[in-house]
């Protein structure tokens, strides 16, 4: 590049680059990389520097503020996104630095939709959710499945993975089960690892999409199930003296070359680290992730820790569980004291700019920070290539093969739990389905009306949960008890007992059936696949194979009585923690 700054000249060394750039930046430029705000794109793909998420800043107001890290929330097709990326680059390079914009994305190749979690996006190849990756426990196919995505990521500009999840299902009431690699952690160290290779190769180039690998020390023993991004869950507990076991899946990220940490929001109890959130948490940042492991790599606190905000027209406090008490200002001085980089779904650049002219915070302190944040804009290639080729965005993601190595691994995933002998299904029979598209069953038999006029009966049922709408995102979190209750349970056990039934069930959690595994005359389950898939499997298109990524509980009272930190601990579990049968 003629005439090029050094920050531009792709011929001097990373850390070159990085320092020239440093230098040139402000204090304002500086604080703005250190907040990581979400955006939105609608289905649409129509770009709007002025539209809100949540109410929140504008596109406009956020570059303004040298904001040049976002979270993608939403979804469009391939070209319509790739387009919208090219426009937001475009007004990232109109700045005084050019700096070009990282965009992030939590998980969008599963069947279930969060937006405080995972996206599913149609312009992208289906997967099983990582537990079903699990139930497979095959680690070149989970690196296969990263690789994949990485493309798919890559040819519409996101270059960031929210993601994995390296926690652990050892609390099977939590509603974030469904982004784990299932209860055992060193099945789920070697996935994680394998997760971040196919995402950020042997190492991190213009071909990689960063991960960053969450939540650190491990989300899930979380007290009575419940989860942090409510005040009722802000407690992690560890009765059963575990706590070193949910750090192994971390070990492997990091040695894998994880890019980032996100810690979760939780707050320790009855351990030897301080009770707050782990974002403000030292010993936890610093002590543990820095010092003993090693880790220089961003660290970025998870969505909201730092300002209250309304959701739908209701209040939805910071998570800043344990330091409630602590003014914004002294919230974001104990985060930068803990070792956090980068505050993730949070805008409030000013205020950090406000601590420095204050010297209350130096902006050495903000060197240290953006260092990490642009070594990772260097490493990806940022600078050489922030546009993408929309057309080529169109054929790469989703494409026929892509969709086909998704559509085989949702047929892999499926556990088969209990066969009296129906299973596989034979011939065309006259079957009655629920919540199957009737259009896809009728390809396997003759569909009819009720069960008594069936052969058969197959039922694709999902894991209960108790609805909660204080506000809106709750709804989407799936928690509580795991049972399912009157009177949808004497509905299906009265069809069970009238019609040979199948139920598939769909573990986003791991239910709690004894009722339903004792009455019905085949069972498996999936963790996010097609009517098509299940239906292979019922028919004996396809032969099961994979087995249980965590234990089904036969009773509430076990899951009440288990340790949330121990995996694998109820007691005389209906289905054990690696079960599965085959034809």
């Amino acid at each position: 590049m003629p005439n090029a700054l050094p920050y531009q000249d792709r011929a001097c060394s990373i850390d070159e680059r990085v320092e020239d750039l440093l230098a040139r930046m402000t204090v304002e430029e500086k604080a703005g990389m250190m907040f990581q705000p979400m955006t939105f794109i609608s289905p649409d793909g129509a770009f709007d520097a002025d539209m809100r998420f949540f109410g929140r800043s504008s596109l406009g107001e956020l570059t303004g503020k040298h904001i040049n890290h976002f979270g993608l929330a939403g979804a469009s097709g391939a070209r319509e996104t790739a387009a919208w990326v090219n426009q937001l680059q475009a007004l990232a390079a109109s700045s005084r630095l050019g700096i070009p914009v990282t965009l992030s994305s939590d998980p969008r190749h599963g069947f279930s939709s969060n937006p405080g979690a995972f996206f599913a996006t149609p312009a992208f190849s289906q997967w099983p959710e990582p537990p079903g990756l699990a139930a497979i426990g095959d680690e070149e196919l989970v690196e296969a499945f990263a690789d994949i995505a990485r493309q798919e990521y890559l040819a519409l500009g996101i270059r960031a993975a929210l993601h994995p999840m390296a926690d652990l299902a050892t609390e099977p009431r939590w509603a974030r089960v469904n982004g784990t690699f299932g209860e055992d952690a060193h099945l789920a160290a070697r996935l994680t690892a394998a997760y971040i290779r196919g995402f950020q190769g042997a190492a991190i180039s213009d071909q990689s999409v960063a991960c960053m690998t969450k939540h650190f020390p491990g989300g899930g023993p979380q007290k009575d199930g419940e989860d942090s991004h409510f005040e009722y869950g802000r407690e992690q507990v560890y009765p059963g003296d575990n706590f070193d076991y949910h750090l192994l899946p971390f070990e492997a990220a990091i040695e894998a070359g994880t890019a980032m940490i996100m810690p979760y929001y939780s707050m320790p109890v009855g351990t030897a680290y301080e009770e707050v959130g782990f974002a403000y948490s030292k010993g936890i940042i610093t002590g543990l992730l820095r010092e003993k492991y090693g880790f220089d790599g961003v660290v970025c606190t998870d969505w909201g820790t730092l300002t209250d905000m309304e959701m739908m027209g209701k209040p939805f406090p910071a998570r800043a569980w344990g330091v409630e008490d602590l003014s914004l200002a002294d919230r974001i001085i104990k985060s930068l004291e803990a070792g956090i980089d980068q505050f993730g779904g949070e805008d409030c650049a000013e205020a950090l700019v406000d601590l420095v002219d204050a010297g209350r915070v130096r902006e050495e302190r903000l060197d240290l920070s953006v260092r990490r944040l642009l070594r990772d804009k260097f490493r990806i290639g940022l600078f050489e290539n922030r546009y993408v080729d929309e057309t080529a965005a169109a054929n790469i993601a989703g494409n026929a093969a892509f969709r086909a190595a998704g559509d085989l691994a949702q047929r892999k995933s499926i556990v088969l739990l209990k066969n009296d002998g129906l299973l596989p299904l034979r011939g065309r029979p006259k079957i009655y389905v629920e919540n199957i598209d009737a259009d896809i069953a009728a390809q396997c038999g003759d569909v009819v009306d009720s069960p008594e006029a069936a052969d058969c009966a197959i039922l694709r049922l999902a894991t209960p949960f108790e609805p909660r709408d204080n506000i809106f995102l709750e709804s989407f979190f799936h928690a509580g008890d795991l049972d399912f209750k009157e009177p949808e349970i004497s509905r299906l056990l009265s069809i069970m007992e009238g019609t040979p039934t199948i139920v598939d069930i769909y573990l986003e959690r791991p239910a709690v059936i004894p009722e339903i595994a004792a009455a019905c005359a085949g069972l498996i389950a999936n963790f996010g696949a097609s009517d098509a898939a299940a239906l292979d499997i019922i028919f004996g298109r396809f032969q099961p194979s994979a087995t249980l990524p965590f234990e089904l509980p036969s009773s509430m009272e076990a899951v009440r009585a288990q340790k949330p930190d121990l995996p694998h601990d109820s007691e005389e579990p209906l289905y054990p923690h690696g079960f599965g049968l085959t034809y």
